[in-house]
């Protein structure tokens, strides 16, 4: 589909919200990342002695009555209110209003790793402990992945399609590409879209530990592109975004804090968690992004890394980057910041795609820190410690390319 001329219509980003270890709204969480600030702390959400890592990036101070009515954040598992709260703060500040006249133009797409596993624990402890009669009648709603989606767009008579991603760390990601592409084909007018995760149970955690994938570092960490990485920091939170073609928020007079011009996205086929070391899905997850977005390597700025601080993917992620923009990725600044919020799962490409708006609209690169020790295979400007101020985009608009990890 076409906007009827032929062309494929632009796609731009009105609104953005947050909530992560680092605050709990976009405003607070941006300040905090280009402070340099960690939400690395103790861990209060599962109680566990036998676990080997010293602490979580948890949503800190989070009661969800202050955000909802009682009532119905009993309903539903945490990752579910932490999309509520991210997607009220999005549609707040595009100011999109959802009427019968458009509600069908708009549509929903979330993504989530694995949805209510909080609730998936709870409810077996209690069919264990006091039998099924104890259960939830909420309880399927609340363990399901597309709950959050499906719980939103009841919440705003979204009644344009409904869809929920869930590929694993790049759900966020892909939900973001999936709702520029109902836009961007004529589908939709308008989309909400981003990604929620929030699997701080022991199980979680334990897999991660025996998986050899979390640090266990009490403090400064987790270090992505550091020589001495240890592993990742489990996070949770919400990003969501309001995109809209750029005719539908021209005609209400939006502000329009990014454009999206591509998506790319491929699989390694390679191994069930590790990367192949030469990142070649990566690489080529990239170029089909700027191809589709019609832009050369020398267009880009800044590359939003994945950036996990584990051993492989840094090393890997580092020759995807090399591989695909060239030599001039010697000359962009690239940064991780789950270095502050933790690795936050099928929300974190979404989370990312915001601070991704966000630094286009101040021109800044935000920081990758705990960075002390440079690793001879990750030799590009991880933007180590402080924000880098960047210059006005050479581009006529403000781009933001996205490319699913």
């Amino acid at each position: 589909m076409d906007n009827g001329d032929g062309a494929r219509r632009r796609v731009v980003v009105t609104g953005v919200g947050t909530i992560t270890p680092l605050g709990h709204n976009a405003p607070d969480t941006w300040a905090a990342i280009l402070a340099g600030q960690s939400g690395f702390g103790p861990i209060t959400l599962v109680d566990n002695p036998q676990h080997t890592i010293q602490g979580l990036c948890e949503v800190k101070e989070f009661d969800p009555a202050q955000y909802m009515d009682r009532k119905d954040a009993r309903r539903r598992d945490r990752y579910q209110q932490l999309a509520t709260v991210a997607a009220a703060e999005a549609l707040r500040q595009s100011g999109l209003t959802i009427t019968d006249d458009n509600r069908e133009r708009i549509g929903i797409t979330m993504g989530t790793g694995i949805g209510g596993m909080r609730t998936i624990i709870e409810q077996e402890a209690i069919v264990h402990d006091g039998g099924l009669r104890r259960l939830s009648p909420f309880g399927i709603t609340m363990i399901m992945p597309n709950g959050a989606a499906g719980m939103l767009a009841i919440d705003y008579g979204i009644h344009g399609p409904s869809t929920t991603i869930t590929t694993a760390c790049a759900a966020g990601n892909d939900a973001v590409g999936h709702a520029y592409r109902s836009i961007r084909y004529g589908e939709l007018d308008a989309v909400l879209t981003g990604g929620s995760e929030s699997i701080m149970t022991s199980v979680a955690i334990g897999g991660f530990e025996r998986a050899g994938a979390a640090s266990t570092r009490s403090s400064a960490t987790p270090r992505p592109f550091d020589a001495d990485r240890d592993g990742l920091v489990i996070g949770e939170g919400a990003g969501v975004l309001v995109l809209e073609s750029l005719e539908h928020a021209q005609a209400r007079g939006a502000t329009i804090l990014a454009e999206i011009a591509g998506y790319g996205q491929t699989t390694d086929a390679y191994h069930i968690t590790a990367p192949p070391d030469s990142g070649s899905g990566a690489t080529r997850a990239i170029r089909r992004a700027l191809a589709d977005a019609k832009l050369r390597p020398e267009d880009v700025d800044y590359v939003s890394a994945h950036g996990t601080a584990t051993p492989l993917n840094d090393t890997a992620e580092t020759a995807a980057v090399k591989a695909a923009l060239g030599e001039h990725a010697y000359n962009i600044a690239m940064s991780s910041t789950k270095s502050m919020t933790g690795h936050i799962m099928g929300a974190t490409g979404a989370i990312e795609s915001v601070f991704c708006a966000l630094a286009i609209r101040d021109q800044i690169a935000p920081p990758t820190i705990h960075y002390e020790t440079a690793d001879p295979t990750c030799d590009l400007n991880y933007v180590p410690n402080a924000p880098r101020k960047a210059p006005r985009p050479r581009l006529p608009q403000q781009r933001l390319r996205l490319w699913g990890a």
